[in-house]
């Protein structure tokens, strides 16, 4: 179970990391091109979204990983969980059916991390 939890901690961790970077880093109109979601979002907030992706990447591997306030791993998760369903609703409500569906697999693998790492 510890070596599935890893594998999962560290492939979310790695696909927020790189998400939020992009995200807290490019200017909103470039992320227009492949994100039709940020429209609905002022510039700000998709820069603090990106940032708490970003943060919350990084919370899904390294306080486990140091056993430096572990505690913040399934938090994350958890944190991440609810950002997903944030999203699956700004999906539904702008039609974009096909991103429900991976809005909906994150949120799975997030919740198994935290169901394993709190445990």
């Amino acid at each position: 179970m510890n070596i599935a939890l890893w594998i999962v901690q560290i492939l979310l961790g790695a696909a927020f990391i790189m998400a939020g970077a992009m995200k807290s880093t490019q200017p909103k109109e470039k992320l227009q091109a492949n994100m039709g979601w940020v429209e609905d979002f002022s510039a700000n907030s998709v820069r603090i979204i990106g940032i708490l992706e970003l943060l919350a990447g990084i919370g899904l591997i390294l306080p486990w990983l140091t056993n430096i306030l572990p505690i913040l791993t399934p938090l994350a998760a958890v944190g991440l969980v609810l950002t997903m369903i944030g999203a699956a609703i700004v999906h539904i409500r702008r039609g974009e059916n096909s991103s429900i569906l991976i809005n909906i697999l994150l949120l799975l693998l997030a919740a198994f991390v935290a169901y394993g790492r709190f445990a």
